[in-house]
């Protein structure tokens, strides 16, 4: 049976035409060429590429971005209702929009030349040109103002590249990656600068990540930089500190916060409908007061994450969202949806560590949302000094 969606609070009231639109045609999408395939690309542990060129086509890669450059141009709670159904589907499928649209496709909106702009942008947001963001480094992920990963300035103008990212999505099939270097001296994070590099470039390799047991149905790569040499034009001219790879993560984590909504809303469904068909003791387990607990605690928490996204969202397309508000939202609703995924599993009872079934693969891939994209603790500390006025990190 088709997905219908939770709405327990009319919020579909909240949302205009255009927006409940586009949701529902990337919902149909998902039902029909992501979720008869996702469970064995999880146990085979790979991304199901057959499916990019569809997302491509549908404007799913930088949504939210504007029309001239080949993207949808929508505002960012229709961007924000994609993200809820792709990752109702997978977190891996959500994580390569996510990186493709947030992580590429922006920094180069956001810090690129009108060049840098018109060669990338429609190439990236039609999938023929796959990206990746090396932010993190293997010895620097909660904090990457430690990275040590260099740009030298040549005689000539261009730039030398060398260092390590680690975790990295979609580095082994990208065509083109997101660099963040020093460029000056490694205690100065005022001189990390961003660069396009091209993955087929001399010195430029990627290495997946062996023995994951989440996002499995996700790329995920090492990538290590040697003596790579870039041109001039591959500096994102605009881009400058710590505050401009920093920005990009506030637009994942944006997508992120509705996207964990769309994995709690999939094991939601799956466990009141497996509640309502699985008799014991002669009758359905929902009748049961425990697992009625677990719907509507699940129900209850999925509504006050969908009601806290939408607002986020009307700040963001208004202008007025801060980083804190996102850190919020994506610390709120992933957590919440890792203790739906582990409820709906555990109703599930034996079944519930089956690939046909979705619980215990969102629940597997939601820990490693948990961590990325700033880890649970840490939004916890951005909210904590948002409150006090006082940096709990440290240094």
């Amino acid at each position: 049976m088709p997905f219908q969606g939770v709405d327990f609070y009319d919020t579909d009231s909240l949302l205009s035409e255009d927006e409940r639109a586009v949701r529902d045609t990337v919902r149909r999408f998902v039902d029909d060429a992501v979720l008869p395939i996702i469970g064995q690309h999880y146990v085979e542990g790979k991304f199901p590429k057959q499916i990019v060129p569809q997302m491509a086509e549908l404007g799913l890669f930088g949504a939210n971005l504007p029309e001239e450059y080949g993207c949808a141009g929508l505002n960012n709670v229709a961007y924000g209702l994609i993200m809820q159904e792709l990752e109702r589907g997978d977190s891996g499928v959500r994580s390569f929009a996510s990186v493709q649209g947030a992580l590429v496709m922006y920094p180069i909106h956001a810090f690129g030349s009108d060049e840098q702009k018109q060669r990338w942008l429609p190439a990236l947001a039609s999938g023929k040109a796959i990206g990746c963001f090396g932010l993190t480094e293997p010895d620097f992920g909660s904090n990457p103002g430690g990275m040590i990963t260099t740009a030298r300035e040549t005689k000539g103008g261009g730039w030398v590249l060398n260092g390590a990212k680690m975790w990295i999505t979609n580095g082994s099939t990208a065509q083109v990656a997101i660099v963040w270097a020093k460029t000056g001296d490694l205690t100065e994070t005022k001189s990390i600068r961003g660069f396009i590099v091209p993955t087929d470039v001399k010195g430029f390799s990627a290495k997946d990540q062996k023995g994951k047991l989440s996002l499995r149905a996700s790329d995920t790569s090492e990538l290590v930089l040697q003596d790579v040499q870039v041109g001039a034009d591959a500096l994102l001219p605009k881009s400058g500190g710590l505050k401009s790879p920093l920005m990009c993560l506030t637009q994942a984590r944006y997508g992120i916060a509705w996207g964990a909504i769309g994995a709690a809303m999939a094991c939601y469904d799956e466990a009141v409908s497996y509640s309502k068909a699985r008799v014991m003791f002669d009758r359905p387990i929902g009748g049961f007061q425990l697992q009625q607990v677990r719907l509507a605690e699940m129900l209850t928490e999925i509504t006050k994450a969908q009601l806290l996204c939408v607002q986020l969202g009307r700040l963001k397309d208004k202008g007025t969202m801060t980083p804190e508000q996102v850190s919020l939202a994506k610390r709120n609703n992933v957590d919440m949806a890792t203790d739906v995924a582990r409820e709906a599993r555990r109703l599930l009872g034996a079944n519930g560590i089956l690939a046909e079934y979705q619980a215990m693969r969102h629940m597997a891939n939601l820990e490693s949302v948990y961590t990325y994209e700033g880890t649970h603790d840490v939004h916890t500390l951005v909210l904590g000094q948002a409150i006090t006025g006082l940096n709990a990190f440290g240094g």
